[in-house]
C-alpha cells in the first residue's frame, strides 16, 4: 500500500515536472488587453467590423490593425473606453455614414433585356449593365442583401435608399457594389470627395466649380428641408450668402432645363436658402474632427483663404489667417460694392467660419510684417497662399498717370475702406468719368460712381457689347443705370489741362476683324478715326493680377525660391494639388489662376484643403483619382431634351432705378419662399443620362 501510495506521488510529481517545463516551451502569451477590450465591445460577434467576431476585433485593436471605434454596433462611449485600455485619446470620432450618389435608377432606359441571376455582380459583367447609362445604379440590391441592419432598401424609383439613422458604417454595400456608387465615408473624407469621371453626376455638378451637390439641395428645398439644403451646399462652399449674390453661375449654362426652355435658377434657389439661415438669427452647427495637433498659416483672407481655413479646421487642423487689410473677406470686401454683397451679410458669414476656432491676425503683410521662415520657426507645418490678384494692370498710354487717374481696384477698395471707416483718405469724384475695360470690375466701378453722384459715366471698351467679359445681368443693370457705352473704342492717350489734370481721353475707333485666339473678332483701328471724350476723371479697369512683391524679401530665402510664372501667379506642380515647388507651401484662388470667378477661388481653397490635409499625414499628395477636373462627362452633355413645358424662370426682385442709384442699398433681392418652391419644382432632378421629363 505503501509503495503505491509512493509511486503514485511520483508520477504526479513526474507529470507536474513534465507539464511544467512543456508550459515554458510551448507557452503563448496573450495580451490581457485583448480580454478587456473584448468585454467592452457589444458582444454581437456581427462581423461587421470586417473581422470575425469581437475576440478578432479586440485582437486587431491590441496589434494595431484597427482603431478603437471599430465596433459597428456600440456607441461613441464604447469607443472612449477601448481607447482608453490602449492608452489613446479617442476625441469625439466622426461619425461613418453610407450614401447612395445616383438619382437615376427606372429613369435610365435599358439597352437590352437582362435574364440572368439577379445580382448586381453578375449583371454588370455584360457590357457593365443593360441600361444605358454606365454610370449609375443596376438596380438589383446587392447592397440590400449584404446589409444585416436593414439600413437600404432599393426605393420606388429602382436605386438604392439609406437610412442613415440605422447605418453603422460598415462598409459592406460599399464592398458588393459593382458600381461604387454606394460608398461609406466619415465628414472628413466627403469633404474632400471630388468628381470623378465616373461618378452619377448631373451636368450642372459637374460644371459648378465648388462641385456643389446641386440637385440634391434643390430636392432639400422642394421639400422644404432648407436646413438640409445649407448644409448640402456648406458641405462644398462654405461663403454661400456672399456667392448667392455674386456667382455668374455658370452652372445655369449646361442646365439641360435650358435646352428647351429657360434655365433653373439655381443661383438665386442658393441664396433664398443661405438668406433663410441668416435670417433666423442662427449659424447651423458646424460639426469638426478632433485635433491634429498640426498647424496651418493661411495667408490671406480672402474667398480662397477663407474656404481653405474652414475645411482645413473641419478635418482637425489647427489654422491661424494672416491678412494685409483690416478686415477679413479680400477682393469680396474690398473689391466688390456694397450694393451687390452688404457688408453686414459678410460679416456674419466671416463670423460663422471663424466661431469653429480659426484665429486671425489683421493688417499684417508678407514680406514685411512676417516672413515664410518666420511661420516656420513659429511651428507653422504648412502654409496657404492665397493672396489674390490685387495689381492692376496698366494701359501704358501716354497721361494715365495724370492726376484724376485711378485703377479699378485701387479705386473700389480705397473707396471701401473710406466706407467702413478704416481711412480717412477720400476719393475726389468728378463730374464727367469713363472707365475703360469690359468686365465685372469695370462695370463695378460705373456702377458706384451713379451711386456717387456723376452726371455723366461712361464704359469705353475696344470690342462689342457681345464681347464683354462681364456678367450679363450686370450689363443690363449698368445700361438700366444710365450708364453710357462706347464700343470698338481704344484708348491712345490722355490728356492734360494746364494743371496736369485730366481733361479727357482720346480713342481711336475700331471695327471688328478675324476671331483671335481666344475665338473672338479681333479689333482693328480705323485709321484717322481720333476723337476726344471730355473727362474730369478717369478709372482704368482692364484686369488684374497677384502682387508678388514680397519675393524682394532677401531676408527670406525660401520666398525667394518660390515658382512664380510669368504672369505673376505662384506656379503649383499641378493645378489639382496646388502644391508649389516648396512642398510644404501651397496656393489658390487669384494667386494660383489669375483673377477669377469667387466660386473658382472657393473651389480652390477647398482643393488645397485636400492637398495639406495629405501633406500633413505624410501622404503623398497627389490629385483625386479618376478627376473630372474642369471637364464634362461626354454622355451627360445633350443637345436636346424631349416632354419638357415651358415654365416660367422666377424674377429676381430687385430695387427700382430711380431708387437704387442714389444709395448702396442692396439692389438684388432674394426671391420669396413660394418662388423657391416653385423654381425648385423646374428642376429636372439630372443624372448622367436620366432627368423628370413633365410630361
Amino acid at each position: 500500500m505503501t509503495e503505491a501510495i509512493l509511486f503514485m506521488l511520483g508520477l504526479g510529481a513526474a507529470c507536474g515536472s513534465v507539464l511544467s517545463i512543456a508550459s515554458k516551451i510551448f507557452y503563448v502569451y496573450e495580451d490581457p488587453r485583448i480580454g478587456e477590450i473584448e468585454g467592452l465591445l457589444a458582444g454581437a460577434n456581427c462581423g461587421g467590423c470586417g473581422f470575425a467576431g469581437c475576440s478578432a476585433a479586440a485582437d486587431a485593436v491590441v496589434n494595431g490593425m484597427a482603431q478603437p471605434n471599430l465596433c459597428v454596433a456600440a456607441d461613441e462611449e464604447t469607443a472612449v473606453s477601448v481607447a482608453a485600455v490602449m492608452g489613446l485619446n479617442a476625441g469625439s470620432s466622426e461619425a461613418v455614414i453610407s450614401r447612395n450618389s445616383c438619382t437615376g435608377g427606372n429613369r435610365a432606359s435599358d439597352k437590352f433585356i437582362y435574364s440572368g441571376v439577379l445580382s448586381c455582380n453578375a449583371m454588370s459583367n455584360f457590357y457593365g449593365g443593360k441600361r444605358n447609362c454606365t454610370i449609375g445604379c443596376l438596380g438589383l440590391g446587392d447592397c440590400v442583401k449584404v446589409c444585416t441592419f436593414n439600413a437600404i432598401e432599393i426605393g420606388h424609383d429602382g436605386y438604392p435608399v439609406v437610412d442613415e439613422s440605422l447605418c453603422v458604417g460598415c462598409k459592406a454595400c460599399e464592398k458588393v457594389c459593382p458600381k461604387s456608387i454606394i460608398t461609406v465615408k466619415t465628414m472628413s473624407e466627403r469633404l474632400f470627395d471630388f468628381n470623378r469621371n465616373d461618378d452619377p453626376l448631373a451636368p450642372c455638378v459637374q460644371t459648378c466649380p465648388a462641385q456643389i451637390n446641386i440637385p440634391q439641395y434643390i430636392k432639400q428645398i422642394r421639400n422644404r428641408d432648407f436646413e438640409g439644403a445649407v448644409n448640402t451646399i456648406r458641405e462644398r462652399n462654405p461663403l454661400l450668402l456672399a456667392c448667392g449674390r455674386v456667382c455668374p453661375h455658370p452652372c445655369e449654362d449646361i442646365c439641360r432645363r435650358g435646352l428647351e426652355d429657360e434655365a433653373v435658377s439655381i443661383n438665386q434657389l442658393k441664396r433664398f436658402v443661405a438668406d433663410y439661415e441668416m435670417n433666423s438669427g442662427k449659424h447651423l452647427p458646424v460639426t469638426c474632427a478632433p485635433s491634429t495637433g498640426k498647424k496651418v498659416a493661411v495667408i490671406g483672407g480672402g474667398p480662397a483663404g477663407l474656404s481653405c481655413a474652414f475645411f482645413l479646421k473641419r478635418v482637425g487642423h489647427d489654422v491661424t489667417i494672416f491678412d494685409m487689410t483690416p478686415k477679413l473677406g479680400g477682393m469680396i470686401r474690398y473689391g466688390i460694392p456694397e450694393y451687390r454683397l452688404p457688408k453686414e451679410v459678410l460679416e456674419w458669414e466671416i463670423e460663422g467660419i471663424l466661431n469653429l476656432g480659426i484665429e486671425h491676425h489683421a493688417n499684417v503683410k508678407l514680406g514685411t510684417d512676417f516672413t515664410i521662415s518666420s511661420l516656420v520657426a513659429s511651428g507653422y507645418d504648412a502654409v496657404f497662399l492665397g493672396i489674390g490678384a490685387w495689381k492692376d494692370y496698366a494701359l501704358k498710354i501716354e497721361g494715365e498717370d495724370l492726376k484724376g487717374c485711378f485703377t479699378g481696384i485701387n479705386f473700389l477698395s480705397n473707396f471701401s475702406l473710406f466706407q467702413q471707416g478704416d481711412s480717412d483718405k477720400e476719393i475726389k469724384i468728378g463730374k464727367k468719368c469713363a472707365v475703360i475695360g469690359g468686365g465685372n470690375t469695370a462695370i463695378d466701378c460705373v456702377r458706384t460712381l451713379i451711386r456717387l453722384g456723376v452726371e455723366e459715366v461712361y464704359i469705353v471698351y475696344r470690342r462689342t457689347r457681345n464681347e464683354m467679359p462681364a456678367n450679363m445681368v450686370e450689363i443690363e443693370a449698368a445700361e438700366h443705370e444710365g450708364i453710357k457705352f462706347v464700343f470698338l473704342a481704344a484708348p491712345e492717350k490722355v490728356l492734360a489741362d494746364e494743371d496736369g489734370h485730366i481733361k479727357g481721353l482720346e480713342y481711336l475707333k475700331m471695327e471688328l476683324g478675324e476671331p483671335d485666339a481666344s475665338g473672338r473678332r479681333r479689333p482693328v483701328p480705323i485709321k484717322g478715326s481720333e476723337t476726344v471724350i471730355e473727362l474730369d476723371m478717369l478709372i482704368t479697369a482692364i484686369g488684374q493680377g497677384p502682387d508678388v512683391s514680397f519675393k524682394n524679401n532677401k531676408s527670406d530665402i525660401r520666398l525667394n525660391q518660390l515658382a512664380t510664372t510669368r504672369w505673376d501667379t505662384i506656379d503649383s506642380v499641378d493645378p489639382e494639388t496646388l502644391q508649389s515647388n516648396i512642398p510644404y507651401i501651397f496656393t489658390g484662388g487669384d494667386a494660383a489662376t489669375g483673377a477669377s470667378l469667387v466660386v473658382e477661388a472657393i473651389g480652390g481653397g477647398r482643393r488645397a484643403a485636400r492637398s495639406i490635409d495629405l501633406y500633413l499625414k505624410g501622404e503623398k499628395v497627389t490629385p483625386p483619382e479618376n478627376s473630372l477636373f474642369e471637364k464634362n462627362i461626354p454622355e451627360s452633355i445633350f443637345e436636346s431634351v424631349s416632354g419638357i413645358n415651358p415654365i416660367e424662370r422666377a424674377k429676381m426682385p430687385e430695387l427700382p432705378v430711380d431708387e437704387r442709384i442714389k444709395s448702396f442699398v442692396e439692389a438684388d433681392l432674394v426671391i420669396s419662399e413660394e418662388s423657391a418652391l416653385k423654381e425648385s419644382n423646374r428642376c429636372l432632378t439630372c443624372c448622367v443620362t436620366c432627368y423628370n421629363k413633365d410630361s
